[in-house]
């Protein structure tokens, strides 16, 4: 029998793990800028996870699906806006650039925040008035998660050809990454401020709206005590339906920003492996938990890309489900661990 030793000496002959720590080092803050931007992504869709868990206890798997269904909304609304699929980028000025971003946000978050809302009232609300067990709604996520897949992937092009399928997109380039400005010798891009900048807002924004709004102490009173707040008047299921469109607008911003950094991802599956690493991040700051959502998601991000320089590209998402691993280990609520019912206002 191959021992744990032979084995990791095995791999290091074949070359399958590097070790890489010297080039960590060479590009640490590179690969800290760019793990921030992937994991802006992953927050803002971790959010998602983490406030349909702490209002339901609900792990709504679909929540992937959300999200690629809003990177399809944002390819929509571009060829809306005239765009076409090419290999030029557009360059009508930095104004009209900001200007159609943000109508190409509007979009995908519409779509994706009505899929979230119609998710909720199509699978999960007939469960919850029948009193379903917790394990109807599991399985009933991840059939909902397949069948979101497969519409896309088979129905969608007989209603609109050349959308959906089983190739992706051909991307639609609206900003070209050019460097601003170097910091500690990592090279920032355009891309990376826009896409750090909106989840920075959006995540301010979100939190303002559930600490600090009449709506926001509903969903946490909803979140602690479910029964306590229907007698004092809160309606749960206004609550439940306005926590899900939350969730769906994230996710929809979410999209864009990956579309914008990555504009050839958008297919049936492209929201499958970045829903789990944002379901991981929202797990890893502490499940039920906004801020750890956040924070969850900004590590699992810089992590991975450490993760794939240290020990190669091929285990970029390893890392990031060890890491996860590792921190439940030793904390198994989590980083921050507190639950969206006892946050601060």
């Amino acid at each position: 029998m191959t021992s744990a030793a032979s084995l990791g000496v095995t791999l290091l002959a074949e070359g399958s793990i590097d070790f890489n720590v010297s080039g960590v080092i060479d590009q640490f803050w590179r690969l800290t800028v760019d793990g921030l931007t992937y994991g802006s992504i992953y927050a803002l869709v971790a959010v998602g996870y983490t406030l349909v868990y702490g209002v339901l206890r609900l792990i709504n798997f679909a929540h992937s699906e959300i999200f690629m269904l809003g990177m399809f909304g944002t390819y929509v609304g571009l060829e809306l806006l005239g765009f076409a699929p090419s290999g030029n980028v557009y360059s009508q000025g930095v104004v009209l650039t900001v200007v159609y971003l943000g109508i190409a946000m509007l979009i995908g978050m519409l779509v994706s925040g009505a899929a979230a809302v119609g998710l909720e009232r199509v699978a999960y609300r007939p469960l919850r008035k029948r009193g379903a067990k917790p394990l109807a709604f599991l399985i009933t996520a991840i059939g909902m998660s397949f069948v979101i897949q497969e519409f896309v992937h088979y129905i969608l092009p007989k209603i609109k050809p050349g959308l959906g399928g089983t190739n992706a997109q051909t991307g639609i380039r609206l900003v070209e990454p050019k460097v601003q400005f170097t910091f500690l010798g990592a090279s920032v891009t355009n891309v990376a401020l826009v896409i750090i900048a909106a989840a920075v807002v959006l995540a301010v924004t979100t939190e303002i709206l559930i600490n600090r709004t009449k709506f926001g102490r509903a969903i946490r009173a909803v979140a602690q005590d479910p029964d306590t707040a229907t007698l004092m008047g809160v309606s749960r299921e206004r609550v439940i339906v306005l926590t899900f469109l939350i969730g769906g607008l994230l996710a929809g911003a979410a999209a864009m920003l990956y579309t914008l950094h990555i504009p050839t991802g958008i297919i049936f599956s492209g929201g499958f492996i970045l829903g789990i690493k944002a379901f991981s991040a929202a797990v890893l700051g502490g499940i039920g938990n906004l801020r750890g959502a956040l924070l969850g998601g900004l590590l699992l991000g810089v992590a991975e890309q450490y993760g794939q320089i240290l020990f190669g590209f091929e285990w970029r998402d390893v890392v990031a489900f060890v890491l996860l691993v590792t921190v439940l280990m030793f904390r198994p609520t989590g980083i921050l661990g507190e639950s969206l019912g006892r946050a601060r206002a």
